[in-house]
């Protein structure tokens, strides 16, 4: 056991203390606090309204309507304060192109020192017949300032149409007043207080770190095992503890490394969901600023479902990117023989979107219990719907009984492979490695 722990901690010290181990860590949290931050101070951030001209040459009263739907614009979704335009109407009966033309070279002067404009809207009487309307500005860039200025003025054409074919457009619009679907997760008969987007943000955030640490400290240890094979450094390992208590020390060790790792980004995010109430409070914003925001809620026992299950997951794959490496001689090699292992990860990935929509199905139930995919699949299941714990038990039983023939399995080809040189082995020598080992 001594030997076993002298090769994890080395693994994990020569990781833990490497640059790239922490300036990602240190990064991750501070990723997360900015994402987390970044709608609280855009909703405190005071934006100038946007200076625009409306051109009116619709006649009748449509130009005014528009310009006063304008007016009441707001950008903030909070407190609804900020308006989101200062608008004047100019009203024309002829000479559009020199009036559009004239006031298009005051456009876009704002940041030389000038007040000038930041866009015109052309209104002609084709804006209501046709639904065509022209608008010249700085800002044209914007998708979402020209998809709010769409909107604000596509219910005032349809209302000036219904106006002109003798239908009372206050009847219509009330008729197609907007209707909203606000959802809330409801978990054992208790409200969550979670929206519906929040758990397919949560489940997809945890599907996607799992895949990604599985890949990035699996081939850790598939590229560490080539190493040591290629530089026969091996063979004076083995000299003194046997190449099971080898491959042991070092998945503990890589996963000793990334257990510390996602603990404290997972650590992170349960930290700034439980207490985002008062994080919004410490930066100003008002606790609608954040209440209303599809932030998921990662409660401590769904950190423990996740960590345990990505224990777990990372054991088998890792086990399998070991005995990958253990059949190369080199980096090239070994990047082309981890394909299926890799696919297997890429499956499971793929697999949560399948889930989202039935995560109690028979489906769900069934792939939770096949190893390859229950690392992924079964905290997906929790986050959406937490399980109770038989069926969670089971889950786990089966992730240990795959693990321990998937460990059984390159135990044995690990054995051979990281003494045998030269050209790669085919599945049939593998086989006989398996049978033999």
């Amino acid at each position: 056991m001594d030997k076993v722990w002298a090769v994890i901690r080395r693994e994990f010290i020569s990781r833990v203390r490497s640059r790239a181990f922490v300036v990602s860590t240190v990064l991750g949290p501070l990723l997360m606090g900015a994402l987390f931050l970044m709608p609280i101070l855009l909703e405190k951030r005071q934006t100038a309204p946007k200076h625009i001209v409306v051109l009116d040459a619709a006649g009748g009263d449509f130009g005014r309507q528009v310009a006063e739907r304008l007016r009441l614009e707001m950008r903030d979704t909070v407190t609804h304060t900020i308006p989101r335009y200062r608008v004047e109407r100019v009203e024309t009966e002829g000479r559009v192109t020199e009036v559009r033309d004239s006031l298009v070279a005051l456009t876009g002067l704002r940041k030389a020192g000038l007040d000038g404009l930041d866009g015109v809207l052309v209104l002609t009487d084709s804006t209501i017949s046709a639904g065509q309307m022209r608008y010249y500005g700085a800002n044209v860039g914007s998708p979402n300032d020209m998809q709010a200025l769409r909107a604000t003025v596509r219910p005032l054409v349809m209302g000036a149409r219904l106006e002109r074919a003798g239908v009372d457009p206050g009847v219509v619009d009330a008729a197609q007043g907007n209707v909203e679907l606000t959802t809330e997760r409801v978990t054992q008969g208790k409200l969550t207080g979670q929206s519906g987007s929040a758990s397919f943000l949560l489940a997809y955030v945890m599907s996607f770190m799992l895949y990604l640490a599985l890949l990035l400290y699996g081939m850790q240890v598939m590229s560490s095992v080539v190493e040591e094979k290629s530089s026969r450094i091996v063979e004076v390992l083995i000299s003194s503890l046997t190449p099971f208590q080898l491959l042991m020390g070092k998945v503990i060790g890589v996963a000793s490394v990334a257990l510390v790792q996602l603990g404290i980004w997972a650590g992170t995010a349960m930290v700034l969901t439980t207490y985002r109430l008062q994080v919004a409070g410490a930066f100003g914003a008002s606790s609608k600023s954040v209440s209303d925001l599809p932030i998921p809620t990662v409660s401590p026992m769904m950190l423990v479902v996740f960590l345990s299950f990505f224990v777990l997951g990372f054991f088998f794959y890792s086990a399998m990117y070991a005995a990958v490496g253990s059949m190369c001689n080199s980096h090239q090699e070994a990047q082309q023989s981890q394909t299926p292992v890799t696919l297997f990860v890429a499956a499971g990935l793929m697999l949560m979107f399948s889930l989202l929509s039935e995560p109690n199905g028979t489906m769900a139930h069934a792939l939770s219990l096949v190893p390859f995919f229950a690392p992924f699949v079964t905290p997906v299941r929790y986050s959406l719907s937490p399980l109770p714990w038989t069926e969670l038990l089971l889950s786990v039983l089966a992730m240990v009984a795959g693990l321990v023939v998937v460990v059984w399995i390159a135990a044995r080809i690990y054995r051979v492979g990281i003494l045998s040189y030269g050209k790669k082995p085919k599945l049939s020598e593998i086989m006989r490695w398996v049978r033999t080992a």
